[in-house]
């Protein structure tokens, strides 16, 4: 038997509360209800979206990263502040943030990091609130930045 199947059977047993401890990055193995495809969006879509205008991107780098370039439209609120951001009332929300509150229901919630990791953490802490449609740009900033260069 391989060394990660007792931590993903301890992650299984825990839940949310293994995964604060860290025990979800231990082990390759996928924890149950992790992010699948479904939760990830591409570069492509990611394009035809910021071009509408019609994504809630969150930017969850730190602020000095934000500062060196961004995606169009995202609002920058860093991964160690999502859980808290997302359960504040809207008016909160708006006055620390400036921008409206994502509604549970928006279908085009785009969480997205430099190169994908803490843009899936994110993602996760917003499932796990009821934000069911939230998706990880998982090329983050990165690819957006070699693609987006004219």
């Amino acid at each position: 038997m391989s060394r990660s199947r007792p931590v993903f059977q301890l992650q299984t047993l825990l839940g949310p509360a293994g995964r604060s401890l860290g025990l979800a990055r231990v082990s390759s193995t996928a924890a149950p209800g992790s992010m699948d495809r479904g939760n990830v969006i591409s570069y492509k879509d990611m394009k035809v979206l910021v071009d509408s205008g019609n994504a809630r991107i969150i930017d969850v780098r730190l602020p000095g990263e934000a500062a060196n370039g961004r995606i169009a439209n995202s609002v920058n609120i860093p991964v160690a502040e999502v859980e808290e951001a997302l359960k504040m009332d809207p008016e909160t929300f708006k006055m620390k943030y400036g921008v409206d509150k994502p509604r549970m229901t928006d279908e085009n919630l785009i969480f997205h990091c430099h190169m994908g990791r803490r843009g899936a953490q994110a993602t996760e802490i917003a499932i796990t609130l009821g934000y069911a449609k939230a998706r990880n740009y998982a090329g983050g900033y990165k690819e957006w930045s070699e693609k987006e260069v004219k």
